[in-house]
């Protein structure tokens, strides 16, 4: 039987997931499909009784869904119980559900490994306090980072991510920080936005940071945008204006897509075919 697989969450008009998973299949040379089905908050119940009715083999999690579909899982792994958020699901032939965390993997295989040694025993930043943001801050920790900085809108709604983080890390400092608290950013290794501003049909011609902070920064600040759709958004483009090293998303979601593709098929892809279909469709 031909593999059912598709992507939920909300907005997707912007996403290139379908695109990448067909190559990644095709790859392998294993028929199957990959659907992008929109599904709002408030839909979420009913999507996951869709899914589990109509035979698909799994799923991907995206922005707003990340934490709120995990209430509908039989069994979490390690990698997403520890970030407190699920971005792959496999469904077994008994059709329960298992949860993982793939975006973990895909955050660190992104960083040339150069960067990485740079970042052991240093402080990063991360714009936002989403699911994506709980899976850089793990990838972090493992990475060796001594001190974490999330900034939010919303430092009330933020802090019991904030405080579960660090009971299950406890070596590790993190610290929340209103926006308007930009001032802390400037003894960043590395400032991560893990926030939609920049994205593709969101808002692609602003940036999370203002143009004097980033002026600003030490010049051996490491810019990491997860964002992939434009693949160099404003604040890629401002920073490297100003002489700073950037990490686009594009790297980030191919990795963690054939890390899910490992998860559902038993088999892990050719990342470059993924990434060149990926490029060909930006």
């Amino acid at each position: 039987m031909p593999y059912k697989l598709g992507l939920i969450g909300y907005h997707l008009s912007h996403s290139i997931s379908a695109i990448i998973h067909k190559a990644g299949l095709k790859n392998l040379g294993i028929e199957g499909d990959y659907e992008i089905l929109e599904t709002p908050p408030e839909d979420l119940i009913d999507r996951i009784k869709f899914l589990k009715s109509n035979d698909y083999n799994g799923f991907n999690v995206t922005i707003p869904l990340k934490v709120p579909v995990a209430l509908f899982l039989d069994h979490i792994d390690k990698s997403a119980d520890v970030s407190g958020c699920v971005n792959t699901v496999k469904i077994r032939s008994d059709r329960t559900f298992h949860g993982f965390n793939t975006d973990i993997y895909g955050f660190q295989k992104a960083i040339p490994l150069n960067i990485q040694q740079r970042l052991k025993k240093s402080n990063v930043s991360i714009l936002g306090t989403g699911g994506a943001s709980r899976a850089a801050a793990v990838g972090l920790v493992e990475l060796g980072v001594e001190q974490i900085n999330f900034f939010s809108r919303n430092i009330i709604n933020s802090s019991n991510m904030v405080n579960y983080l660090r009971q299950t890390f406890p070596d590790t400092v993190f610290k929340l920080y209103q926006n308007s608290s930009m001032g802390e950013l400037f003894n960043s290794a590395m400032i991560i936005n893990t926030t939609p501003i920049g994205m593709k049909g969101n808002s692609a011609d602003q940036m999370p940071l203002s143009y004097e902070a980033v002026k600003n920064l030490d010049k051996k600040t490491i810019i990491y945008d997860v964002i992939y759709n434009p693949a160099k958004t404003v604040l890629l483009k401002k920073a490297e204006e100003y002489g700073l090293e950037t990490i686009n998303g594009l790297d980030m979601l191919i990795n963690q897509a054939a890390k899910a593709q490992e998860i559902w098929t038993g088999k892990f892809p050719d990342v470059d075919k993924m990434k060149i279909a990926a490029l060909e469709s930006l």
